[in-house]
């Protein structure tokens, strides 16, 4: 076997591993995830004493939709933490399929470097006759 049906074969299993990662990948979503704290504007609100903290946390979801930022309001509680794995979640897909994309232009340019094989040929060779009927 030349080491070019080797190479490919090598990087064939990388993509057929990478794409079986890819299935088992579970809810995912994209965004960043943002604690903020806010002030209410009552002059007496414990909010309102210098240096105070404010109200909150509020966790704001964020993301760019067509060019745009999109916040979305995320309730506190079990929520956070699950939208907190969520994008992890969206992170290790984009990082796969950031792999599977170099491996898969590894195997075109290793298929580029083949000669043509004779079966390649033969259908070349006979591709523009008409069978007759």
């Amino acid at each position: 076997m030349p080491a070019d049906d080797t190479q490919i074969d090598q990087l064939l299993t990388q993509s057929h591993t990478l794409k079986a990662e890819i299935a088992q990948v579970g809810e995912m979503r994209p965004g960043s995830l943002v604690e903020r704290y806010r002030k209410c504007g009552k002059p007496n609100c414990r909010c309102a004493k210098r240096g105070a903290a404010g109200h909150g946390p509020d966790w704001i979801l964020t993301r760019e939709v067509n060019g745009k930022t999109v916040t979305k309001g995320i309730p506190a509680g079990p929520a956070v933490e699950q939208t907190r794995a969520q994008i992890e979640e969206y992170k290790r897909f984009r990082e796969l399929a950031r792999e599977l994309v170099q491996v898969n232009e590894s195997i075109c340019d290793a298929r580029l470097r083949q000669p043509p094989s004779a079966a390649d040929g033969d259908k070349k060779k006979h591709a523009g006759r008409r069978s007759s009927r």
